[in-house]
């Protein structure tokens, strides 16, 4: 096991600690001080951080200020050493530690969401507080076993909630079993993009590269007994509710080959948006004679060492594979439609600090409050640069006076990252709204590819693929040893390729007709007793982790399961009425959004021009509207 949460003694000398406190996080360590000595004192008004979004390094605290909070810092860890842990904190003292590092009473709205997020006295707040009667026969069938199929295992195991998972895939982890492309890594801080009842206080860089996701995922599966009820490669064909039973049978495809019916009670969907690949729909993209495929099927048996490489597409998982490959290739050819906006994060592969591990692993709460900083600062700090201010004047380049001064902050880096090509700075300076579609995280990378000697970059629209390569609208054919595809995902297309069939016959994707919807994003008129999980309308753009989301969605899904049981019904099945309440409202909010007004092309919008995807509040509104299901909202049957 692998997940190491719990902090150790401290044993190490004044100098050992004053040099540890060199590589820390002051505005996060100063609560977790206090929070473990029972010193507030700690928390001065002169030591507050700024919380701007982004937040400026170590809050903005001046160099007389760092080492006051150092010193400070030193003699807690003093007394921390010689004296133990304090008595737990309270409520009010950790309202009071939120307020400080905040600078604003408006955290005192979030402290019961982050009392249950941070889990500050090392329990589980959402773990299930009943357990399933066994003489009462209700049983789930979960389909996928990536990061949401793990958590509503483990969650429905806490209850005590038969359930069987059904993986396509030889392994747990989804996303990060199947993405294997060189470089690829997550774009929320660890710290963050984890779950909150198993943090981990030793990860070993920021944002974790693939495989020590896929290891972090493996190791919850486990530890808290979601593999041992996994069916592994094997793929759902089919889900099909009995009207008379009030039942779901679902035709799996076995590892052999052949076929089967399971049947279940309820069935929570957890294949997520982001998990069939799209393909460009380009003329003559199956003559390439060579080897061509998808970064999300990235084949390690096709060297590209010394090869002509061409590369579709810039988004995000080509922004990581890239440069990556960039200095291996002979020659390198990106084609770019939209050029994306970067984020710098100077740290973005870097190792945590030798010093910054050991606090994590030797102060109580410091990863709790870590943790809550990159919430608050790089969460909902960023929502408001996205919101459509309808009184800014033409909204193609910038939507709010927020939005235009995130485009100038970004703006002013790319300028900086490439000063010595102003070529390539034409090509790579977006024309849309920051925020109008995905975001792309970089400490340099991007630019020192592109300037390699051995990389064009494309810009003019491609014409057709060819046998030998790729031909633009010029006329001018390139030719390849392999071509490469970073195009991203098909994320509209909710629960394909599998076949739903709910109340009367129902088909979902009929119903859907294209414009997948759903009440909180997790169920569906006519489908009772079928949940999803990472469902329309649950992305989030610039403020949060899946994570956080998945975790909402599998509280309200388990508060729907006790409801059932603890009033006799054996299904429940939205209300027209209320999910088409719940969607008009989620819609209006989208269309104030940069991503509901933006032209460019994006995957937050669907083939009609709907945003299906992106969720319009705050992470709070979301953890409100999941604590527990409204009757009224649900026929019961």
């Amino acid at each position: 096991m692998t997940i190491a949460r719990l902090t150790e003694t401290i044993t190490t000398t004044d100098e050992e600690m004053a040099g540890d406190l060199e590589a820390c996080h002051l505005p996060a360590l100063l609560p977790a001080l206090a929070q473990a000595t029972g010193d507030l004192s700690l928390l001065r008004d002169g030591l507050r951080p700024v919380t701007a979004a982004p937040p400026p390094p170590q809050g903005g605290l001046s160099a007389e200020q760092l080492v006051e909070a150092r010193e400070l810092a030193l003699a807690a860890l003093q007394a921390l050493r010689d004296g133990g842990e304090a008595e737990r904190a309270n409520a009010g003292d950790l309202r009071r530690m939120m307020e400080w590092m905040t600078g604003s009473t408006s955290a005192s709205e979030y402290l019961p969401l982050l009392i249950e997020e941070l889990s500050p006295f090392d329990e589980d707040p959402r773990a299930p507080q009943w357990r399933k009667d066994p003489a009462t026969e209700f049983s789930v069938a979960i389909i996928g076993a990536g990061m949401s199929g793990i958590v509503a295992g483990a969650r429905l195991k806490q209850a005590g909630v038969p359930f069987v998972v059904i993986e396509k895939n030889p392994d747990v982890g989804g996303t990060w079993l199947e993405n294997t492309y060189p470089g690829a890594r997550v774009d929320v801080s660890n710290a963050f993009y984890s779950y909150s009842f198993a943090q981990r206080v030793d990860w070993p860089q920021h944002y974790s590269p693939q495989d020590v996701l896929l290891n972090y995922f493996r190791d919850c599966a486990e530890e808290y007994g979601v593999r041992e009820q996994v069916r592994f490669n094997t793929e759902v064909l089919s889900c099909e509710y009995d009207d008379d039973r009030n039942t779901w049978a679902l035709l799996v495809r076995n590892p052999d080959g052949g076929e089967e019916r399971i049947e279940a009670n309820a069935v929570v969907s957890a294949v997520g948006q982001l998990n069939q690949p799209k393909l460009p729909d380009i003329a003559g993209r199956g003559s390439f004679e060579g080897p061509s495929f998808h970064s999300a099927r990235w084949d390690h048996d096709v060297d590209l060492g010394g090869k002509r490489v061409g590369v579709v597409g810039t988004g995000a998982s080509a922004a990581q594979f890239i440069p990556a490959i960039a200095a291996d290739v002979e020659q390198l050819t990106v084609f770019q439609r939209t050029p994306p906006w970067l984020v710098a994060v100077p740290h973005y592969q870097d190792e945590v600090p030798e010093g910054q591990q050991w606090l994590f692993q030797h102060v109580p709460h410091y990863a709790h409050w870590f943790r809550f900083w990159l919430f608050w600062t790089t969460v909902e700090g960023m929502l408001p640069a996205a919101r459509v201010d309808p009184e800014w004047g033409p909204q193609e380049r910038s939507v709010s006076a927020e939005n235009d001064g995130m485009r100038a902050m970004m703006t002013a880096y790319l300028e900086q990252q490439f000063a010595d090509r102003p070529d390539l700075l034409a090509q790579v300076l977006p024309q849309y709204a920051p925020a109008s579609k995905r975001l792309v995280l970089d400490n340099g990378a991007w630019a020192s590819a592109l300037m390699r000697e051995n990389v064009e970059l494309v810009t003019e629209p491609i014409a057709e693929i060819t046998p030998r390569g790729v031909t633009t609208t010029d006329g001018e054919e390139r030719a390849f040893d392999a071509l490469l595809y970073g195009t991203g995902f098909q994320a509209s297309r909710f629960l394909t390729p599998m076949t739903v069939v709910g109340r009367g016959g129902v088909a979902l994707h009929e119903q859907w007709d294209g414009d997948a919807r759903a009440y909180m994003g997790i169920t569906v008129p006519n489908f009772p007793n079928m949940f999803l999980m990472y469902g329309p309308n649950t992305n989030i753009v610039v403020n949060g982790s899946i994570i956080f989301f998945s975790e909402c969605e599998v509280q309200y899904i388990l508060k729907c399961i006790r409801l059932l049981l603890e009033e006799g019904h054996r299904a429940m099945d939205c209300t027209s009425e209320a999910h088409d309440a719940y969607n008009e409202r989620i819609d209006e909010a989208n269309s104030q959004m940069v991503w509901g007004v933006a032209t460019v092309n994006s995957w937050y919008r669907n083939e009609t021009g709907r945003s299906a995807q992106n969720w319009p509040f705050s992470l709070l509104e979301y953890w409100e509207q999941t604590r527990r299901p409204d009757p009224a909202a649900y026929e019961f049957l």
